[in-house]
């Protein structure tokens, strides 16, 4: 067992029942924007690196497509992915719950989920078991890799696994870490979100200051909510009856709310006549960058390009037109 990998749930509140609504971070990133247009993630498959998910729970039994279990809980079963810790439950929750008649809705609503479980139920985990589950991700041709954990230690074949996957124009989303140590301007760094190929995910909290534990570093992409993030829960994880639900805070609660946007933005520029053909990773990559909004107070070592907001580029364009240009005078 690897002990120097970790989950990033930084704190865990209490339950959560006959929730009806759209969480916070949801709605911060407006999402809600692109639903009205058509951009659900329908169509998105996304494979999510984490301890397995409740595949009964309401919010997202339809939304997922398949799994595969790398650890040893169940006998060592592949077929059975259950999710023993709410960790992986919650993640999913975020990037692609389906509203019903109680309960909250992800980023991408109708996107399809992948559950990969590389965490067992005391929270072991060996870095072959992510390594094989990144491998299988790109067999199966997914669009995103979702993975909200890391190690202080890098692993050469897991990041080996991750440029095959970026290769492949796979999306690779993963957590800052939760090192943080309440200054913008020091360094912390935990792998696979140091490494140059993913997209590294700080946290802020809902008023758009960075959050204590966030991990800085030179290798952070954006930012987004992570702090007292509402979510699915495990049903069995919980003593009373009713579908549970929980707030949870941490990078790893950051890092979904990412998976999910680009989901909705892959779909959007599927939609776009100018493009015509399927983006690159890369390419994507810049149309996330441009959905940022950088922060007046924190250096880039902190926020990287700044905050997500998927509806910046629209601000910009009607700022321009209030704001025109005279190129003129430069000639």
């Amino acid at each position: 067992m690897d002990k120097d990998i970790e989950l990033y749930p930084f704190e865990v509140q209490n339950v959560e029942h006959n929730v009806k609504e759209i969480p916070k971070g949801v709605q911060m990133i407006q999402a809600p924007m692109y639903w009205e247009r058509g951009n659900n993630g329908k169509g998105i498959k996304i494979a999510i690196l984490d301890t397995g998910c409740d595949k009964n729970h309401p919010d997202l039994k339809e939304r997922i497509i398949g799994g595969k279990n790398f650890t040893k809980d169940d006998n060592e079963d592949p077929d059975i992915f259950n999710d023993y810790n709410g960790h992986g439950t919650h993640v999913a929750g975020t990037i692609a719950a389906s509203k019903n008649d109680n309960g909250v809705i992800g980023v991408a609503p109708e996107a399809d989920l992948l559950i990969l479980k590389v965490f067992g139920a005391e929270g072991d985990v060996e870095s072959n078991w992510i390594t094989d589950a990144l491998n299988y991700a790109i067999e199966q041709k997914v669009n995103i890799i979702s993975m909200s954990f890391g190690s202080k230690v890098s692993d050469e074949l897991m990041h080996q696994a991750i440029k095959r996957a970026v290769e492949k124009n796979i999306l690779v989303v993963c957590a800052a870490g939760n090192d943080g140590d309440k200054n913008p301007m020091s360094e912390e760094f935990r792998y696979p979100g140091a490494f140059n190929e993913v997209i590294s995910v700080g946290a802020i909290d809902f008023s758009g200051r960075f959050a204590d534990f966030t991990n800085t570093n030179k290798e952070v992409d954006l930012v987004a909510p992570g702090v007292d993030i509402l979510s699915c829960y495990p049903k069995d994880l919980s003593e009373d009856p009713k579908i549970p639900y929980k707030k949870l805070s941490g990078t790893s609660m950051s890092t979904p709310h990412v998976t999910g946007a680009l989901a909705l933005l892959i779909n959007h520029c599927q939609s776009k006549k100018e493009f015509n053909r399927s983006l690159t990773e890369s390419e994507l990559y810049a149309q996330l960058v441009k959905r940022t909004i950088p922060s007046e107070y924190y250096k880039n070592t902190y926020e990287g390009n700044g905050f997500l907001y998927l509806t910046a580029t629209e601000m910009l364009e009607e700022f321009l037109k209030s704001h025109p240009v005279n190129l003129e005078q430069y000639q």
